[in-house]
């Protein structure tokens, strides 16, 4: 968060007596679930650190209390919110990954129109088509094309012919 004014529901503010007011439980049984590990308040600043309650840690209280009202153990209860939690991660994990492939598919469509665009070019070349020049964007003239004389960057591939070859007629013996 930017504004210091701006609070989120894992923001700690409630001190012990208002969180378990706020959970219907008693201050101590709120010490003994944080002995426990099953909610671990924030801890405000200054010479008694006191135990800080979210609303987060309200709403787990409940949750805990809940759970033990229907029977359930403590070390139970400790359980199930840490297997809630795990399934969370994995949630958020999976969003993130589903979020991931469909941008990759969206790239991937379109290298696929760019690889058609392409041989589609190379098709008409091939024809005896002509390509457009490319500019170059300082001068807005057509960039120089290396002639036969120099060195071809890399060797054409096995389906690609050499640049200036294809569609050019043959050479005249003489």
């Amino acid at each position: 968060m930017t504004n210091p004014y701006e609070m989120s529901d894992d923001t700690p503010v409630y001190v012990i007596s208002v969180a378990a007011e706020l959970s219907g439980m008693h201050p101590q049984t709120l010490r003994s679930y944080d002995r426990l590990g099953l909610v671990s308040p924030g801890r405000s600043a200054g010479r008694g650190r006191g135990r800080r309650y979210s609303l987060r840690d309200v709403l787990v209280l409940r949750e805990v209390q809940r759970l033990s009202q229907a029977g359930v153990s403590l070390p139970g209860i400790k359980r199930i919110m840490e297997l809630e939690n795990e399934l969370e991660r994995y949630r958020a994990a999976l969003a993130e990954m589903n979020a991931e492939m469909a941008q990759l598919r969206t790239e991937l469509e379109s290298t696929r129109a760019v690889a058609a665009r392409l041989a589609g070019l190379l098709r008409s070349r091939a024809a005896g088509g002509t390509l457009v020049p490319v500019r170059d964007r300082r001068t807005g003239r057509p960039e120089a094309r290396p002639g036969p004389s120099a060195p071809a960057a890399r060797e054409p591939g096995p389906d690609l012919p050499a640049a200036g070859t294809a569609g050019d007629p043959p050479a005249e013996a003489g």
